[in-house]
């Protein structure tokens, strides 16, 4: 199985040492420690914002060359481990550092997206990547921008798959969006983006031409 170029650009972040242990779980992770492997992962998922929205797809692969090799389990189950406690530690993520924070949900979700079983997500990451929404969606974190697009971004990439699993609690999310839409210290562009969000999900989680025109506009002006 070759690395397809997505993933060569993405593994080009870190050291030559570390680039070479990722080429290789991707191709036969039965000769690496999977264990180390899903720490660097997640290490640099939290440092870095772009590796966290593409890390997904380098598990995926992972996951799928260790079922066709060993038929093991080995890397998810580390990769879920490590997840969870970074998971449980959120909110002093969040304290300590806004980009760290946003990089973590990004990642889960990331996760979320691409770790299926029988194509459908993993039911054990539903309520831990409502959480993280659930906190993204509160009056503190919709008055930070960086938050706001974190939160608008990651309910364009899964917002329908997660609706699926559990729409009461996307109701509940979106309640709490419309409370956050009036807050007083919102930006300009936090509203917007607020705004957006609940017309993307109001039009069955797409946009119109004209309001994909209208928002995107807003945006780049």
């Amino acid at each position: 199985m070759e690395t397809s170029s997505k993933e060569e650009y993405t593994i080009q972040s870190f050291d030559l040492e570390t680039q070479k242990l990722l080429k290789t779980a991707l191709k036969d992770p039965g000769s690496v420690d999977l264990e180390k492997v899903s720490n660097v992962i997640v290490d640099q998922s939290l440092k870095d914002q772009i590796f966290s929205r593409e890390a997904g797809r380098i598990c995926y692969t992972i996951v799928q060359a260790e079922a066709k090799q060993t038929n093991g389990n080995v890397f998810r189950r580390n990769l879920l481990n490590r997840l969870q406690q970074e998971f449980k530690a959120r909110e002093e993520t969040r304290k300590r550092s806004t980009q760290e924070w946003v990089c973590l949900v990004s990642f889960i979700c990331n996760i979320f997206d691409y770790l299926k079983v029988n194509n459908i997500p993993m039911m054990a990451l539903v309520h831990p990547v409502y959480d993280c929404l659930f906190r993204l969606a509160q009056s503190d974190a919709l008055q930070n921008e960086e938050e706001v697009d974190c939160l608008v971004l990651q309910l364009h990439r899964i917002g329908d798959q997660l609706e699926k699993m559990n729409m009461q609690l996307m109701d509940e999310l979106f309640n709490l969006l419309r409370d956050g839409f009036l807050l007083q210290d919102l930006s300009s562009m936090g509203r917007l983006l607020l705004l957006e969000i609940l017309e993307f999900r109001a039009g069955g989680w797409t946009l119109s031409e004209t309001a994909q025109k209208y928002y995107y506009s807003e945006v780049t002006d």
